[in-house]
Protein backbone atom coordinates (compact mmCIF):
# COMPACT_ATOMS: atom_id res chain seq x y z
CA UNK A 1 0.00 0.00 0.00
CA UNK A 2 1.09 3.84 -0.32
CA UNK A 3 0.68 5.84 2.53
CA UNK A 4 -3.26 6.96 1.41
CA UNK A 5 -5.47 4.25 4.35
CA UNK A 6 -8.29 2.35 2.69
CA UNK A 7 -11.64 3.95 3.64
CA UNK A 8 -14.53 1.94 4.75
CA UNK A 9 -12.40 -1.73 3.73
CA UNK A 10 -12.67 0.00 0.37
CA UNK A 11 -10.62 1.11 -2.24
CA UNK A 12 -11.66 4.56 -3.40
CA UNK A 13 -11.63 5.16 -7.08
CA UNK A 14 -11.96 7.79 -9.81
CA UNK A 15 -12.05 6.92 -13.51
CA UNK A 16 -10.44 9.57 -15.59
CA UNK A 17 -12.38 9.69 -18.91
CA UNK A 18 -15.78 9.23 -19.22
CA UNK A 19 -15.76 7.90 -22.98
CA UNK A 20 -17.76 4.97 -23.54
CA UNK A 21 -16.10 2.23 -22.16
CA UNK A 22 -16.35 3.99 -19.42
CA UNK A 23 -19.66 4.55 -19.20
CA UNK A 24 -20.88 1.21 -20.36
CA UNK A 25 -18.45 -0.77 -18.49
CA UNK A 26 -16.50 0.11 -16.25
CA UNK A 27 -18.83 2.75 -14.11
CA UNK A 28 -21.66 0.20 -14.03
CA UNK A 29 -18.81 -2.41 -12.56
CA UNK A 30 -19.03 -1.00 -9.10
CA UNK A 31 -22.02 -1.88 -8.38
CA UNK A 32 -20.72 -6.08 -8.48
CA UNK A 33 -16.87 -4.65 -7.46
CA UNK A 34 -17.45 -5.14 -3.27
CA UNK A 35 -14.18 -3.92 -1.92
CA UNK A 36 -14.16 -1.18 -4.44
CA UNK A 37 -15.59 2.41 -3.93
CA UNK A 38 -17.17 4.71 -7.28
CA UNK A 39 -15.67 7.71 -5.36
CA UNK A 40 -14.37 10.68 -8.28
CA UNK A 41 -15.03 11.35 -11.31
CA UNK A 42 -12.59 13.12 -13.55
CA UNK A 43 -13.56 14.21 -17.27
CA UNK A 44 -12.70 17.49 -19.68
CA UNK A 45 -16.72 17.83 -19.96
CA UNK A 46 -18.61 19.20 -17.75
CA UNK A 47 -21.67 18.36 -18.52
CA UNK A 48 -20.98 14.42 -18.60
CA UNK A 49 -19.14 15.07 -15.40
CA UNK A 50 -22.59 16.91 -14.00
CA UNK A 51 -25.03 14.06 -15.50
CA UNK A 52 -22.72 11.41 -14.58
CA UNK A 53 -22.22 12.52 -10.96
CA UNK A 54 -25.70 12.78 -10.71
CA UNK A 55 -26.32 9.32 -12.23
CA UNK A 56 -23.81 7.37 -9.58
CA UNK A 57 -24.50 10.43 -6.98
CA UNK A 58 -21.35 11.37 -6.79
CA UNK A 59 -20.03 14.99 -5.11
CA UNK A 60 -16.61 14.98 -6.42
CA UNK A 61 -16.10 15.65 -9.40
CA UNK A 62 -13.30 17.07 -11.09
CA UNK A 63 -11.70 18.95 -14.40
CA UNK A 64 -8.80 17.78 -15.99
CA UNK A 65 -7.14 20.84 -14.64
CA UNK A 66 -8.37 20.03 -11.29
CA UNK A 67 -6.74 16.03 -11.34
CA UNK A 68 -3.97 16.65 -8.50
CA UNK A 69 -7.46 17.74 -6.44
CA UNK A 70 -8.69 14.65 -6.99
CA UNK A 71 -5.53 12.88 -6.39
CA UNK A 72 -5.15 14.16 -3.24
CA UNK A 73 -9.26 12.49 -2.30
CA UNK A 74 -8.78 8.78 -3.76
CA UNK A 75 -6.56 5.50 -3.09
CA UNK A 76 -6.78 4.44 -7.17
CA UNK A 77 -7.05 5.67 -10.69
CA UNK A 78 -8.82 3.89 -13.50
CA UNK A 79 -7.59 5.71 -16.68
CA UNK A 80 -10.33 5.55 -19.48
CA UNK A 81 -8.29 7.67 -21.16
CA UNK A 82 -7.58 8.33 -24.78
CA UNK A 83 -4.20 6.43 -25.05
CA UNK A 84 -1.37 9.11 -25.68
CA UNK A 85 -2.84 10.34 -21.99
CA UNK A 86 -2.01 7.31 -20.27
CA UNK A 87 1.37 8.03 -19.60
CA UNK A 88 1.08 11.48 -18.11
CA UNK A 89 -1.80 10.80 -16.10
CA UNK A 90 -0.55 7.10 -14.61
CA UNK A 91 2.87 8.77 -13.94
CA UNK A 92 1.13 11.94 -11.96
CA UNK A 93 -1.06 9.31 -10.24
CA UNK A 94 1.75 7.45 -9.18
CA UNK A 95 3.67 10.60 -7.94
CA UNK A 96 0.95 11.32 -5.47
CA UNK A 97 0.92 7.72 -4.07
CA UNK A 98 -2.14 6.98 -6.15
CA UNK A 99 -2.72 3.07 -7.36
CA UNK A 100 -2.93 2.92 -11.00
CA UNK A 101 -5.49 0.26 -12.91
CA UNK A 102 -4.48 1.59 -16.65
CA UNK A 103 -6.87 1.07 -19.61
CA UNK A 104 -4.41 -1.45 -22.72
CA UNK A 105 -2.91 -0.49 -24.83
CA UNK A 106 -1.07 0.80 -22.06
CA UNK A 107 0.47 3.76 -23.72
CA UNK A 108 1.93 4.42 -26.96
CA UNK A 109 5.59 4.11 -27.18
CA UNK A 110 8.11 1.69 -24.92
CA UNK A 111 9.44 4.71 -23.31
CA UNK A 112 5.73 5.69 -21.98
CA UNK A 113 5.29 2.14 -20.46
CA UNK A 114 9.03 2.35 -18.67
CA UNK A 115 7.88 5.54 -17.34
CA UNK A 116 4.71 4.56 -15.82
CA UNK A 117 6.44 1.40 -14.38
CA UNK A 118 9.33 3.52 -12.84
CA UNK A 119 6.96 6.40 -11.41
CA UNK A 120 5.13 3.32 -9.92
CA UNK A 121 8.34 1.64 -8.60
CA UNK A 122 9.80 4.76 -6.87
CA UNK A 123 6.32 6.04 -5.57
CA UNK A 124 6.04 2.34 -4.05
CA UNK A 125 2.08 2.47 -6.37
CA UNK A 126 0.62 -0.69 -7.62
CA UNK A 127 0.65 -0.25 -11.71
CA UNK A 128 -2.09 -3.12 -13.54
CA UNK A 129 -2.81 -3.03 -17.01
CA UNK A 130 -6.71 -3.70 -17.42
CA UNK A 131 -6.40 -6.62 -19.68
CA UNK A 132 -10.07 -7.34 -18.73
CA UNK A 133 -9.86 -10.64 -21.11
CA UNK A 134 -7.37 -11.93 -18.57
CA UNK A 135 -10.18 -12.54 -16.30
CA UNK A 136 -12.29 -14.35 -18.26
CA UNK A 137 -12.88 -17.82 -17.96
CA UNK A 138 -13.05 -18.60 -21.71
CA UNK A 139 -9.60 -17.76 -21.84
CA UNK A 140 -8.69 -19.38 -18.63
CA UNK A 141 -9.64 -22.47 -20.10
CA UNK A 142 -8.32 -21.39 -23.71
CA UNK A 143 -4.92 -21.44 -21.82
CA UNK A 144 -5.75 -24.64 -19.82
CA UNK A 145 -5.72 -26.01 -22.97
CA UNK A 146 -2.49 -24.99 -24.43
CA UNK A 147 -0.63 -26.13 -22.03
CA UNK A 148 -2.46 -29.75 -21.37
CA UNK A 149 -0.52 -31.07 -24.67
CA UNK A 150 -4.35 -32.22 -25.82
CA UNK A 151 -3.97 -30.40 -29.17
CA UNK A 152 -0.45 -31.75 -29.45
CA UNK A 153 2.76 -29.41 -30.43
CA UNK A 154 1.08 -26.33 -30.76
CA UNK A 155 1.82 -24.69 -34.65
CA UNK A 156 -0.03 -21.95 -35.39
CA UNK A 157 -2.32 -19.22 -34.35
CA UNK A 158 -4.75 -17.19 -36.49
CA UNK A 159 -7.01 -13.94 -35.26
CA UNK A 160 -9.65 -11.54 -36.82
CA UNK A 161 -10.82 -8.59 -34.91
CA UNK A 162 -13.10 -6.35 -36.92
CA UNK A 163 -15.56 -3.86 -36.31
CA UNK A 164 -17.15 -0.67 -38.01
CA UNK A 165 -15.58 2.50 -36.02
CA UNK A 166 -17.84 5.84 -36.50
CA UNK A 167 -16.38 8.72 -38.47
CA UNK A 168 -15.14 11.48 -35.63
CA UNK A 169 -14.76 8.28 -32.99
CA UNK A 170 -11.70 8.92 -31.08
CA UNK A 171 -10.08 5.67 -32.53
CA UNK A 172 -9.89 7.55 -36.07
CA UNK A 173 -9.30 10.96 -34.92
CA UNK A 174 -5.88 10.40 -32.91
CA UNK A 175 -2.73 9.59 -34.96
CA UNK A 176 -0.73 6.47 -34.86
CA UNK A 177 2.04 8.24 -33.61
CA UNK A 178 -0.92 8.93 -30.25
CA UNK A 179 -1.92 5.90 -30.68
CA UNK A 180 -5.15 6.12 -32.92
CA UNK A 181 -5.50 2.90 -35.01
CA UNK A 182 -6.81 -0.34 -35.18
CA UNK A 183 -3.37 -2.12 -33.87
CA UNK A 184 -3.53 -0.43 -30.98
CA UNK A 185 -6.92 -0.72 -30.33
CA UNK A 186 -7.94 -4.09 -31.35
CA UNK A 187 -4.46 -5.84 -32.62
CA UNK A 188 -3.33 -5.57 -29.22
CA UNK A 189 -5.97 -8.03 -28.47
CA UNK A 190 -4.67 -10.63 -30.87
CA UNK A 191 -1.16 -9.90 -29.91
CA UNK A 192 -1.91 -10.69 -26.13
CA UNK A 193 -4.07 -13.85 -27.25
CA UNK A 194 -0.82 -14.87 -29.20
CA UNK A 195 1.68 -14.41 -26.57
CA UNK A 196 -0.21 -16.24 -23.71
CA UNK A 197 -1.39 -19.14 -25.52
CA UNK A 198 2.29 -19.74 -27.14
CA UNK A 199 3.72 -18.85 -23.94
CA UNK A 200 6.64 -17.00 -25.48
CA UNK A 201 7.53 -13.57 -27.15
CA UNK A 202 7.63 -13.36 -30.74
CA UNK A 203 11.17 -13.02 -32.37
CA UNK A 204 10.40 -11.12 -35.36
CA UNK A 205 6.91 -9.66 -37.13
CA UNK A 206 6.15 -8.33 -40.34
CA UNK A 207 2.74 -6.36 -41.23
CA UNK A 208 1.14 -4.66 -44.17
CA UNK A 209 -1.48 -1.81 -43.56
CA UNK A 210 -4.22 -1.02 -46.11
CA UNK A 211 -7.24 1.30 -46.99
CA UNK A 212 -9.87 2.19 -49.28
CA UNK A 213 -9.98 5.94 -49.65
CA UNK A 214 -12.89 6.08 -46.97
CA UNK A 215 -12.99 9.56 -45.36
CA UNK A 216 -13.10 7.83 -42.06
CA UNK A 217 -9.63 6.53 -42.63
CA UNK A 218 -7.44 10.10 -43.19
CA UNK A 219 -4.84 9.74 -40.02
CA UNK A 220 -5.21 5.91 -39.60
CA UNK A 221 -4.99 2.72 -41.67
CA UNK A 222 -7.95 1.14 -41.92
CA UNK A 223 -6.49 -2.29 -41.35
CA UNK A 224 -3.48 -3.98 -40.72
CA UNK A 225 -2.32 -7.49 -41.29
CA UNK A 226 0.66 -9.22 -39.17
CA UNK A 227 2.47 -12.17 -39.00
CA UNK A 228 4.58 -12.90 -36.20
CA UNK A 229 7.23 -16.03 -36.04
CA UNK A 230 7.49 -17.38 -32.55
CA UNK A 231 9.89 -19.79 -30.84
CA UNK A 232 10.27 -23.50 -31.84
CA UNK A 233 9.29 -22.31 -35.88
CA UNK A 234 5.42 -21.11 -34.48
CA UNK A 235 3.68 -19.00 -36.31
CA UNK A 236 0.66 -16.22 -35.26
CA UNK A 237 -1.10 -14.15 -37.56
CA UNK A 238 -3.74 -11.70 -37.03
CA UNK A 239 -6.00 -8.64 -39.05
CA UNK A 240 -7.71 -5.62 -37.71
CA UNK A 241 -9.74 -3.73 -38.79
CA UNK A 242 -12.42 -0.31 -38.43
CA UNK A 243 -13.66 -0.92 -41.62
CA UNK A 244 -15.12 -4.39 -41.71
CA UNK A 245 -18.32 -6.62 -40.36
CA UNK A 246 -17.87 -6.89 -37.19
CA UNK A 247 -15.98 -10.44 -35.54
CA UNK A 248 -14.11 -11.23 -33.19
CA UNK A 249 -12.57 -15.06 -33.34
CA UNK A 250 -8.98 -16.91 -32.92
CA UNK A 251 -7.78 -20.35 -33.35
CA UNK A 252 -4.99 -22.13 -31.77
CA UNK A 253 -3.73 -25.24 -34.02
CA UNK A 254 -1.71 -27.92 -33.16
CA UNK A 255 -0.61 -30.87 -34.91
CA UNK A 256 -3.56 -32.99 -32.84
CA UNK A 257 -6.67 -30.49 -32.57
CA UNK A 258 -7.86 -27.19 -33.36
CA UNK A 259 -9.51 -24.63 -30.53
CA UNK A 260 -11.62 -22.08 -32.24
CA UNK A 261 -13.43 -18.95 -30.27
CA UNK A 262 -16.10 -17.37 -31.64
CA UNK A 263 -16.63 -14.70 -30.03
CA UNK A 264 -13.45 -14.84 -28.75
CA UNK A 265 -13.03 -11.07 -26.97
CA UNK A 266 -16.60 -9.39 -26.32
CA UNK A 267 -17.89 -8.58 -23.03
CA UNK A 268 -21.29 -7.73 -24.06
CA UNK A 269 -21.82 -11.73 -25.30
CA UNK A 270 -20.78 -15.10 -24.01
CA UNK A 271 -17.72 -16.52 -25.21
CA UNK A 272 -18.12 -20.14 -27.61
CA UNK A 273 -15.23 -22.20 -27.96
CA UNK A 274 -15.58 -25.18 -30.30
CA UNK A 275 -12.70 -27.99 -29.77
CA UNK A 276 -11.70 -30.16 -32.27
CA UNK A 277 -9.25 -33.20 -30.59
CA UNK A 278 -9.05 -36.02 -34.08
CA UNK A 279 -12.65 -36.66 -35.09
CA UNK A 280 -14.29 -35.45 -31.61
CA UNK A 281 -15.69 -32.23 -31.63
CA UNK A 282 -16.88 -30.36 -28.68
CA UNK A 283 -18.34 -26.83 -27.78
CA UNK A 284 -18.79 -25.30 -25.06
CA UNK A 285 -20.05 -21.95 -24.05
CA UNK A 286 -18.95 -19.39 -21.26
CA UNK A 287 -21.78 -17.35 -19.83
CA UNK A 288 -21.50 -13.24 -20.05
CA UNK A 289 -19.60 -12.11 -16.70
CA UNK A 290 -18.48 -9.14 -15.67
CA UNK A 291 -15.17 -8.77 -16.34
CA UNK A 292 -14.38 -5.14 -15.47
CA UNK A 293 -16.06 -5.80 -11.89
CA UNK A 294 -13.61 -8.77 -12.27
CA UNK A 295 -10.78 -6.49 -12.82
CA UNK A 296 -11.73 -4.17 -10.19
CA UNK A 297 -11.51 -6.42 -7.32
CA UNK A 298 -8.89 -8.00 -8.19
CA UNK A 299 -6.61 -5.04 -8.07
CA UNK A 300 -8.19 -3.53 -4.69
CA UNK A 301 -7.29 -7.21 -3.14
CA UNK A 302 -3.60 -6.73 -4.26
CA UNK A 303 -3.64 -3.11 -2.94
CA UNK A 304 -5.27 -4.19 0.42
CA UNK A 305 -2.93 -7.45 0.68
CA UNK A 306 0.01 -5.59 -0.81
CA UNK A 307 0.57 -7.83 -3.84
CA UNK A 308 2.37 -7.15 -6.88
CA UNK A 309 -0.70 -7.41 -9.42
CA UNK A 310 -0.48 -8.97 -12.76
CA UNK A 311 -1.18 -7.96 -16.17
CA UNK A 312 1.62 -5.57 -14.95
CA UNK A 313 3.15 -2.88 -16.54
CA UNK A 314 5.66 -4.90 -17.76
CA UNK A 315 3.09 -7.14 -19.38
CA UNK A 316 1.58 -4.03 -21.19
CA UNK A 317 5.07 -2.85 -22.33
CA UNK A 318 5.46 -6.56 -23.96
CA UNK A 319 2.23 -5.76 -26.32
CA UNK A 320 3.27 -2.04 -26.89
CA UNK A 321 6.83 -3.19 -27.96
CA UNK A 322 5.08 -5.25 -30.76
CA UNK A 323 2.67 -2.83 -31.84
CA UNK A 324 5.98 -0.43 -32.42
CA UNK A 325 7.49 -3.21 -34.34
CA UNK A 326 4.25 -3.98 -36.41
CA UNK A 327 4.07 -0.41 -38.06
CA UNK A 328 7.68 -0.02 -38.34
CA UNK A 329 7.46 -2.94 -40.42
CA UNK A 330 4.72 -1.82 -41.98
CA UNK A 331 6.25 1.61 -43.19
CA UNK A 332 9.40 -0.04 -44.34
CA UNK A 333 7.98 -2.61 -46.08
CA UNK A 334 9.95 -5.25 -44.16
CA UNK A 335 9.93 -7.80 -41.48
CA UNK A 336 11.34 -6.68 -38.20
CA UNK A 337 13.34 -8.53 -35.82
CA UNK A 338 12.55 -8.32 -32.05
CA UNK A 339 15.61 -8.81 -29.90
CA UNK A 340 14.30 -10.66 -26.22
CA UNK A 341 12.47 -8.74 -23.43
CA UNK A 342 14.93 -9.30 -20.84
CA UNK A 343 12.60 -7.69 -18.67
CA UNK A 344 9.84 -10.16 -18.75
CA UNK A 345 10.28 -13.57 -18.17
CA UNK A 346 9.62 -15.43 -20.95
CA UNK A 347 6.86 -18.60 -20.07
CA UNK A 348 7.97 -22.04 -21.27
CA UNK A 349 5.60 -25.03 -22.23
CA UNK A 350 6.05 -26.54 -18.95
CA UNK A 351 5.64 -23.68 -16.49
CA UNK A 352 2.67 -20.94 -16.43
CA UNK A 353 3.64 -17.40 -16.01
CA UNK A 354 3.13 -14.96 -12.98
CA UNK A 355 0.03 -13.71 -15.38
CA UNK A 356 -1.57 -17.43 -15.87
CA UNK A 357 -1.71 -17.76 -12.23
CA UNK A 358 -2.88 -14.25 -11.09
CA UNK A 359 -6.00 -15.11 -14.03
CA UNK A 360 -6.42 -18.56 -12.24
CA UNK A 361 -7.10 -17.31 -9.02
CA UNK A 362 -10.08 -15.03 -10.40
CA UNK A 363 -11.70 -17.73 -12.79
CA UNK A 364 -15.63 -18.38 -11.06
CA UNK A 365 -15.60 -15.52 -8.98
CA UNK A 366 -17.69 -12.90 -10.32
CA UNK A 367 -20.70 -13.51 -12.27
CA UNK A 368 -22.41 -10.35 -12.31
CA UNK A 369 -23.64 -9.09 -16.03
CA UNK A 370 -22.61 -6.41 -17.91
CA UNK A 371 -24.96 -3.52 -17.92
CA UNK A 372 -26.18 -1.73 -21.06
CA UNK A 373 -25.97 1.67 -20.09
CA UNK A 374 -26.78 4.66 -22.24
CA UNK A 375 -23.51 6.47 -23.23
CA UNK A 376 -23.43 10.66 -22.36
CA UNK A 377 -22.03 12.60 -25.55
Amino acid sequence: MTRRGISKGKVRYAVVGLGHIAQIAVLPAFKSAGNSELFALVSGDSDKLKKLGKKYRLRHLYSYEDYGRALSNIDAVYLALPNHLHREYAVRAAAAGVHVLCEKPMAVTMEDCQAMIEAARQNHAKLMIAYRLHFEAGNLEAIRVARSGRLGDLRLFTSEFCQQVADGNVRVNEFVAQGGGPVYDMGVYCINAARYLFGAEPTEGTAMAAKDGDQRFGRVEEMTSVVMRFPHERIASFTCSFGAADTSTYALIGTKGVLRADPACEYAMAIKHQLTIGETKSSRTFSKRDQFAAELVYFSDCIVKDKEPEPSGLEGMADVRIIEAIYESARMKRTVHLPELRAKKRADSESSSSSAVAWEATDGAYEAAVSRSRVIY
